[in-house]
């Protein structure tokens, strides 16, 4: 049976608690994160559907486990790939949602979930895998996971227009000087930003040698936004969910002006990023 292992890969119990209190708050609005927030490329989805794929009793299609499935985005479109999907989530407000939706969900922090014996061809996560402990949240996919069975754990990167991310950095800093996150350095590059957290996925899946060697996936796509349309989407990011409602007002104002002097529109090129690993038989 896979362990979690001990040592410095383990996070402090203050740092899980924000953790774990960060995640739920995008259950704050389930409505605008399920209409605003881009889906993942079909290519993406194909290649996990394909790879997981297998000859279940009539003819039934893969079964999947989406970790953090939140309002069912991921599982939706696995759904119409032809696979069964279960959906795993913190926030009940987010599976109520994805409940509406026809994902079946289970509300649990999946660190402490239990499979209860059910096994799985793939375990997927979209967004999420950064708000769990990487080593543990690895060692319960692969107590979930069939033989051969693939985890893959996968980020949208956008490469937002340098004047929407100065504009995003100043008015952040001037609303919230003191909170965590740096915003608005127009020079770098997003991809580079995530790094750290496909390294820190890649850790988790070695830590407990159930896996193959992780590897690493990319799939590259495109989304034209409207100015309303990226002004819906803001509040649903992780630097603005826990900000007062004239602050984020603030922000949204001020990137507002941003796209206006674009246009009114801008086309946001992505990286989908995925860390992904087969069980060990």
């Amino acid at each position: 049976m896979p362990t979690v292992p001990s040592g410095p890969s383990a996070r402090p119990a203050c740092e899980s608690a924000q953790l774990r209190q960060a995640a739920r708050s995008f259950g704050m609005d389930a409505a605008r994160y399920d209409r605003s927030r881009p889906r993942y490329p079909q290519a993406l989805v194909d290649r996990l559907a394909g790879t997981t794929a297998r000859d279940a009793p009539g003819g039934d299609g893969p079964r999947v486990l989406d970790v953090g499935c939140g309002t069912g985005i991921v599982a939706r479109q696995l759904t119409d790939a032809g696979c069964r999907v279960l959906g795993v989530d913190v926030d009940a407000r987010m599976a109520e949602l994805a409940r509406a939706a026809g994902v079946e969900v289970e509300v649990a922090a999946f660190e402490s979930w239990d499979p209860a014996g059910r096994r799985f061809d793939a375990v997927v996560s979209g967004q999420t895998w950064h708000w769990l402990d990487p080593a543990a949240a690895a060692a319960v996919a692969a107590r979930a996971l069939l033989p051969g069975g693939r985890l893959a754990v996968f980020w949208n990167v956008p490469e937002l227009p340098p004047e929407v991310t100065r504009a995003l950095g100043a008015a952040y800093r001037r609303v919230a000087p003191d909170a965590p996150f740096r915003l608005g350095d127009a020079t770098a590059r997003a991809v580079d930003g995530y790094q750290h957290l496909l390294d820190a996925a890649a850790e988790g899946i070695r830590a407990g040698g159930d896996f193959t060697a992780p590897e690493e996936w990319r799939h590259d796509w495109e989304h034209t936004y409207t100015r309303d349309a990226w002004l819906d989407q803001m509040p649903t990011h992780g630097t603005l969910t826990r900000l007062a409602p004239e602050q984020v007002r603030e922000v949204l104002d001020e990137v507002g002006a941003a796209v206006d002097a674009l246009g009114g529109s801008f086309t946001v090129p992505y990286a989908t990023l995925t860390v992904t690993a087969t069980r060990r038989a």
